[in-house]
């Protein structure tokens, strides 16, 4: 092994040699002193470069002495060949110090850098490229021809054969010394083996079946031999260990997992945000006088607790809003922040479930322990449906859910072995049914704030809310009551889509305010949908539109009980792919037989009207059906 590495390094010292005078012609064979000392004169600043590399010692004199016909014709000899290669820099540097000396010498350490990565990358070190050939024939035509000079074992799988030279002057190589010393010939050849044991076996049988005595058998040499790039992939998969847990540590990438910059020592950290400017008020929640009333109850009682505590009186756990969506509940909980002067914490049920088991209880205890350190305060738990599902209920059994376990603790946070004190928890959901009763019962949520559809009065108090900020071609007021009239049985959301559709139509129309119009387009545009204008419809399909809806309006004015017909369209929509009829209903909870049969019987008129006219229906009553179905099924399954 060290008689080839050290073959290898005077191989390559002969090659650079040759390589820098043919492309400089500043480094001769032998460096003389008088060009060494013109380096040194010419660059005093970068004398580190002036200086032979590692290996190159032997070429150049270590004495620095100086004679000045040396210095004379190295400088006369650099001014002529730098002159020619590289313009009138090589001459007028003096021959030791042009350009393509400087930066052939800076290059030299990258190249030979270069130079032994690609040589390990390619995995040999031989100059001519190898031939592979079969062990069969190597043993006929190599082997037993006596051309087999040596054979190398690499890694115990593969063959290098090195074949005798013809000339045995071609294998001396000249030394530093004058002396010469024999080489072995790169390998010309090489085969694989399957088993080395194998191997041995079959080349010793060989060699004797040839006659060869066991003194004069090939010799053979095991080499290990290991690259850049096989080194390099052992290391691959703990680097990318490292780096995975490098940016799993930075949060890079965890916008799936944890959350929009949260880190993998961060995730059980509560996503709980702290209301600190907010701008909702009681004021800007409208028509929601009963749920107002409970939740102002208790920003009281945080405010001034000692009004309540010197009765006796505890403060209360918590209230769940419950209603249908967009009613006001969150809307009454951002009011809730603005007005109380407690510290308030707002989250999402979501927020509480991770794919990682434990991640939800660990939240729902960093959240409390916020609370706890900020008492009194508020937390508010929007949509806690998606964490307080009834346990048992769609979920395999016998594994781990995690969110059964995540509310398992927020129970025992609310009212557990440990109660917590002087925090008050508010909860919004649409689906009360489907909460587990143990979240519902007093000790956790001591009321269950219902936050309905508005009626005709706080319809219009959240028109005149949101009318406010709109310029009109007359008095809000007038408006306000107009429009509540108008919109029977829409939540606060609806209404303020009404109102911001009715900007955007009046700007589209280029109008300088928003007249009734606009609020009528409106109105269209978020009960029936987009207008298809485009749309292409038969006269005759048509016709039986216009009689069907005809139908509906003609039995609402006659019947008693049926609700006073509003419009009637037969303009396609988006929902009313041909048209639609919008009644008044009444702001009732109550319904007689008598009312509930006038209402299936104008549910039919379109119907009936197209039978009376065209003698036979279509599919247009399809929504009808299915509604008076619904009324029916109800009058003799729930109402009895």
């Amino acid at each position: 092994g060290d008689k080839q590495a050290s073959d290898q390094m005077l191989l390559l010292r002969v090659r650079l040699r040759a390589h820098l005078r043919t492309q400089t012609g500043a480094w001769p064979i032998r460096l003389g002193a008088g060009s060494l000392s013109g380096c040194y004169s010419q660059l005093t600043s970068s004398r580190s470069l002036c200086q032979p590399p590692r290996g190159f010692g032997h070429f150049a004199p270590r004495k620095a002495g100086v004679d000045a016909a040396s210095s004379t014709s190295a400088t006369k000899r650099g001014a002529g060949e730098g002159g020619g290669s590289g313009g009138g820099s090589g001459g007028g540097s003096g021959g030791g110090g042009g350009g393509p000396w400087n930066t052939e010498l800076g290059l030299l350490p990258i190249a030979v850098a270069s130079w032994w990565i690609i040589s390990s990358v390619l995995g040999g070190s031989s100059v001519t490229e190898l031939r592979e050939i079969s062990i069969q024939h190597f043993n006929s035509n190599l082997l037993a021809a006596g051309r087999v000079r040596k054979l190398s074992v690499v890694n115990g799988t593969l063959v290098r054969v090195h074949v005798a030279e013809p000339d045995p002057e071609s294998s001396m190589l000249e030394m530093s010394g004058g002396q010469s010393q024999a080489v072995d010939p790169p390998p010309s050849f090489y085969f694989t083996i399957g088993s080395l044991e194998h191997f041995e076996e079959r080349l010793e049988a060989s060699q004797a079946d040839l006659g060869i005595a066991p003194r004069d058998y090939v010799p053979v040499q095991f080499v290990t031999e290991r690259s850049v790039l096989g080194e390099v992939a052992r290391f691959v998969p703990t680097v990318l260990l490292i780096g995975l847990f490098y940016f799993l540590s930075r949060g890079v990438g965890m916008g799936g997992l944890g959350g929009g910059g949260s880190s993998i020592f961060s995730m059980g950290k509560s996503k709980a945000v702290k209301a600190t400017k907010v701008s909702s008020r009681f004021k800007d929640v409208a028509g929601l006088y009963e749920a107002k009333a409970e939740i102002m109850e208790f920003v009281d009682i945080l405010q001034r607790p000692e009004r309540y505590t010197k009765l006796g009186a505890k403060i209360p756990k918590g209230a769940l809003l419950v209603g249908p969506p967009g009613c006001g509940k969150t809307l009454l909980a951002k009011a809730t922040a603005g007005e109380a002067k407690a510290p308030f914490y707002s989250i999402s049920g979501s927020d509480f479930i991770e794919m990682f088991v434990g991640v939800g209880p660990s939240r729902v205890r960093d959240l409390f322990a916020q609370a706890r350190a900020n008492a009194p305060c508020l937390v508010f738990i929007d949509e806690i449906d998606a964490v307080g599902r009834a346990r048992g209920q769609g979920g395999f059994s016998g594994g781990n859910d995690e969110r059964e376990n995540t509310l398992n603790q927020l129970l025992i946070e609310l009212d557990g072995f440990n109660p917590s004190s002087g925090i008050v928890v508010l909860a919004g959901t649409n689906r009360p049914d489907i909460l587990d009763p143990a979240l519902l019962r007093p000790g956790r949520f001591d009321r269950q704030v219902v936050v309905d559809k508005p009626d005709i009065k706080g319809r219009a108090e959240i028109f005149a809310v949101h009318l406010s900020s709109l310029k009109l071609d007359t008095d809000a007021d007038v408006y306000a009551k107009k429009m509540a009239a108008l919109t029977p049985g829409f939540s606060g959301a609806e209404i303020a889509n009404v109102c911001n559709e009715a900007a955007l139509i009046a700007a589209r129309r280029k109008q300088g305010a928003i007249g009734q119009e606009a609020f009528d387009a409106a109105i269209d545009r978020v009960i029936g949908g987009l207008e298809k204008k485009d749309l292409t419809i038969d006269p005759h399909e048509r016709r039986v539109i216009a009689f069907h809806e005809a139908g509906h309006a003609l039995v609402g004015w006659l019947l008693e009980h049926a609700d006073p017909v509003m419009k009637v369209s037969i303009v396609p929509r988006g929902k009313a792919a041909l048209g639609y009829s919008q009644s008044l209903p009444k702001d009732t909870p109550l319904y007689t037989e008598g009312q509930l049969a006038d209402m299936m019987c104008m549910a039919l008129g379109g119907r009936a009207a197209e039978d009376v006219i065209f003698n036979e229906v279509s599919s247009g009553a399809q929504n009808d059906l299915e509604r008076v179905t619904n009324m029916a099924h109800s009058q003799v399954t729930v109402y009895g």
